[in-house]
C-alpha cells in the first residue's frame, strides 16, 4: 500500500457510477431543511472495536465528548460505558490487556503526532509505558502466548523505529530488532524467529525481506521492482503472505512458502487488494478491496476457499473489520454516503448482524442529505479522471448553484465512498462538490498512481481545472461561481490553483495546506526518515537541483499572482505543515490587498481532533463562501 505521509483524512464519498460528461437534469429539485454546522457536528465519530478477553464487549474510541475518549460497548445489550474522561487530549483505544481488566490506549499532545502507549488499570490509574520527549511509539500486537506486547519506538534514535518486546507482568521491555537502515517491520511470525521487513525505495516501490533472528540472515522476497506490503505469517510459520503489484496494474495477494521459496497468487481481481489477514485459528481469510473508491469486503473459508456470505449494509462501505479470537464474531465498521460510520457485530454461527451504534444526529433527516455518485470526465490530454460528485437537491436549470472542486490529501490519497460532515454541510447549503481523484491518486492502478511524480502543481492541477470545466457543462451550475477547496496536499493544490492559474477559481479554501515545499521537505519529522528518500523521489529533493523546481511550484514565492479571495485554516502544532508556512503566505497576500481570512487553532496539529474547532473552522468556511462565492463580492484591483 502506498505510504501517504501528508494525508489529511478528509477523504469522503460515494455510490453509483456515472460515465461521460453531461449529467441528466430530469430529477426535479426539492425543498429541504437547512442544518447548522452545530447540528452536523452533533454526529459522533466512532472507530476501533477490539473484542475484550471474553468477547462480550468492544473497546472503541468516540468523540461524543467533544474529543476522542475510550468507551466499552456491551455486545448483548448495546449499552456503552465511558472509560476515559480526557478533556484536553484525544485518547484512542488499542486493546484490552490479555487476561486482565486493564486496557491500552494511545495519545499525543496537542496534535504533535508523538503518540505514546498508555496502560489504564481497573483502579483508574494511567501509566505511560513508552515515555520520552519527542518519542513516538506504535502498538505491534501480542505474542502468541499473550504474555508480551510488541511495539515500535524511536526512543533510541529519533529517525528509526526499533522493535521491542514488553513483558505484560512487570512492563519491562527489550529491543528485539535494531533498525539502523531505515527499514520497517511489517509482521512477526508466531514463533518469533522471522520478521517481515520492508524498505521504501519510492512511494510506489518497496523492497521486502524476511529476516531470520537466529541466523541474522536477510532474504529478499521482492525479486522484481514493484509495491510490496507484508500481510502476515501462517500460524505454523511455514508461509508468509504479502500484497504486491509486481508485473501487474493492480495489487494482489501472494502466498510464499518459506522453506522452498515458492510463490503462489491466491487472490486477485481488477482492483487493488488493500489488506488481507487470517483469523486467529486460520478459519477465515479476510480481504479488503478498493473497488472504484469503495471498500469491498471478501471473507473466504480458508480450507474450501468458498466465500462466506454475510449481510450487506445498503450503500455501505466497510472501513475496517476484526474477527474475534474464537472466530465466532466479526466486528464491522461501516459508513454510508449519508451517515457517519457505525459499528456492527456479525455472528458466524447464527448469521445475525447487530448494529451497536447510532452515530448520526437524529436532527438530520437523511432525505435532506445527498448520496454521492462516481463520475468520470476527460482531462486536458484525454486522460479519464475519476471523481466523486455531490449535487445539491435544490439544484436545477432554473435554480443554478455555485460549486467547489474538492482535492484530497496525499499526495497519493483518494476520495472514497463514505461520509464527511463538512461536505454534507456545504451541499446542504447549496454548493455542488466535485471531489477529484486527479492523476497520482491511489486506487486506480500503478500507472495512474505514478503520473504526478515530479510533476506536482502541473498536470494534476490541470485535472482539477478540467474538473471545473466538467462542472460548467452541467446546466444547473452557475458557471461563474466555482471555487476550489482541499486539505493538506489538497490545500497545496488549492493554493497552486489560486497562484498559478489565478483566473480559474473565484475563491480558494486551504485547510492545513503546504505552501513552501522547500521548508516542508527539509523539516519533515525525524521519524519519517525511513520514507524520506522515497518522498524526495516523488516530489523532489530540496538539497539538490530539484530545489529550483520546488521553488517554482511553491505558492508562497508567487503569492503576488493571487487575485481572488482565500481562506486558510492552520493548526499551530502541525508537525507536517508548519504554522510559518500559512503565516507567511497570508502576510504576502494581505500585502497585495487580497481578501484573506486566516483561522489559526492553537490546540490542533495536522487536522482536527476537537469538535469545537471543527465547528468554528468549518462554520467560518461557509460564511466565507457565502460572502465571496455565492454573492461574489468585488475584489480590489
Amino acid at each position: 500500500m502506498k505510504k501517504i505521509i501528508l494525508l489529511l483524512m478528509l477523504l469522503s464519498i460515494m455510490s453509483c457510477k456515472q460515465n461521460g460528461a453531461k449529467k441528466e437534469t430530469n430529477i426535479q429539485p426539492k425543498e429541504i431543511a437547512k442544518y447548522t454546522i452545530e447540528q452536523f457536528y452533533k454526529n459522533k465519530n466512532v472507530n476501533g472495536g477490539a473484542f475484550n478477553n471474553d468477547e462480550t464487549k468492544l473497546l472503541v474510541s468516540s468523540n461524543e465528548t467533544g474529543i476522542y475518549n475510550v468507551f466499552e460497548i456491551d455486545i448483548k445489550s448495546g449499552q456503552k460505558k465511558q472509560i476515559t474522561f480526557s478533556k484536553k487530549e484525544s485518547f484512542f483505544a488499542i486493546d484490552e490487556v490479555p487476561n486482565s481488566n486493564s486496557i491500552l490506549y494511545t495519545a499525543d499532545k496537542g496534535g504533535d503526532e508523538n503518540n505514546h502507549i498508555y496502560l489504564l488499570t481497573k483502579d483508574g490509574s494511567s501509566t505511560d509505558l513508552t515515555p520520552g520527549d519527542e518519542v513516538k511509539a506504535n502498538f505491534g500486537g501480542w505474542s502468541e502466548d499473550k504474555k508480551y506486547m510488541f511495539y515500535y519506538s524511536n526512543k533510541r534514535d529519533k529517525k528509526f523505529f526499533d522493535l521491542y518486546k514488553m513483558n505484560i507482568t512487570d512492563w519491562n521491555s527489550n529491543m528485539i530488532y535494531k533498525n539502523e537502515k531505515g527499514m520497517n517491520v511489517n509482521a512477526i511470525s508466531n514463533n518469533e524467529n522471522l520478521l517481515a521487513i520492508s524498505k521504501s525505495i519510492t512511494t510506489s516501490e518497496d523492497k521486502l525481506y524476511l529476516f531470520d533472528r537466529g541466523t541474522k540472515k536477510m532474504k529478499e522476497i521482492s525479486d522484481t521492482p514493484g509495491s510490496y506490503d507484508g500481510s502476515g505469517f501462517s500460524n505454523d510459520s511455514k508461509f508468509f503472505y504479502y500484497i504486491t503489484d509486481k508485473g501487474k496494474e493492480f495489487k494482489y495477494l501472494v502466498q510464499y512458502e518459506i522453506a522452498s521459496g515458492k510463490k503462489k497468487v491466491i487472490f486477485e481481481t481488477n482492483w487493488n487488494v488493500m489488506y488481507s489477514y487470517l483469523s486467529k485459528n486460520e478459519k477465515y481469510r479476510v480481504i479488503g478491496i478498493n473497488a472504484d473508491g469503495k471498500i469491498k469486503l471478501v471473507i473466504k473459508d480458508n480450507k474450501t476457499w468458498k466465500n462466506i456470505d454475510f449481510p450487506e449494509i445498503p450503500d455501505g462501505s466497510v472501513k475496517s473489520v476484526g474477527i474475534s479470537d474464537s472466530e465466532k464474531l466479526m466486528r464491522l465498521t461501516v459508513g454510508t454516503s449519508k451517515s457517519t460510520s457505525n459499528i456492527y457485530v456479525y455472528n458466524f454461527e447464527d448469521s445475525s448482524l447487530k448494529k451497536l451504534t447510532n452515530t448520526i444526529n437524529p436532527e438530520l433527516d437523511a432525505d435532506n442529505l445527498v448520496s454521492a455518485e462516481v463520475v468520470r470526465y476527460k482531462s486536458f490530454d484525454g486522460l479519464e479522471i475519476p471523481a466523486i460528485y455531490y449535487k445539491p437537491l435544490t439544484a436545477s436549470k432554473d435554480n443554478k448553484v455555485p460549486a467547489l472542486v474538492w482535492v484530497h490529501g496525499g499526495p497519493g490519497g483518494q476520495s472514497r465512498v463514505g461520509y464527511f460532515s463538512l461536505i454534507q454541510f456545504l451541499v446542504n447549503h447549496g454548493y455542488a462538490i466535485l471531489a477529484v481523484n486527479n492523476r497520482g491518486s491511489s486506487g486506480y492502478g500503478k500507472t495512474f498512481y505514478k503520473m504526478d511524480d515530479l510533476n506536482h502543481g502541473d498536470k494534476d492541477l490541470k485535472d482539477c481545472i478540467w474538473g471545473k470545466k466538467w462542472l460548467q457543462e452541467q446546466d444547473y451550475i452557475d458557471t461563474d461561481k466555482i471555487g476550489i477547496i482541499g486539505g493538506s496536499y489538497g490545500g497545496y493544490m488549492t493554493m497552486a490553483a489560486m497562484t498559478f492559474t489565478p483566473d480559474e477559481f473565484k475563491v480558494g479554501v486551504n485547510i492545513f495546506g503546504v505552501t513552501n515545499w522547500l521548508r516542508t521537505l527539509k523539516s519533515i519529522p525525524p521519524h519519517w526518515e525511513s520514507f524520506r528518500e522515497a518522498l524526495y523521489k516523488e516530489i523532489g529533493d530540496p538539497f539538490t537541483k530539484d530545489s529550483v523546481r520546488l521553488y517554482e511550484i511553491s505558492p508562497l514565492f508567487h503569492a503576488k499572482n493571487v487575485k481572488n479571495p482565500v481562506m486558510v485554516l492552520q493548526g499551530a502544532n502541525d508537525p507536517r505543515v508548519l504554522q510559518a508556512e500559512s503565516d507567511e503566505i497570508v502576510n504576502e497576500m494581505r500585502k497585495n490587498n487580497i481578501p484573506v481570512e486566516y483561522v489559526l487553532f492553537p490546540d490542533e496539529g495536522h487536522g482536527f481532533r476537537k469538535k469545537e474547532n471543527e465547528i468554528k473552522g468549518y462554520g467560518q468556511v461557509l460564511l466565507f463562501l457565502d460572502k465571496y462565492l455565492k454573492e461574489v463580492q468585488p475584489v480590489k484591483s
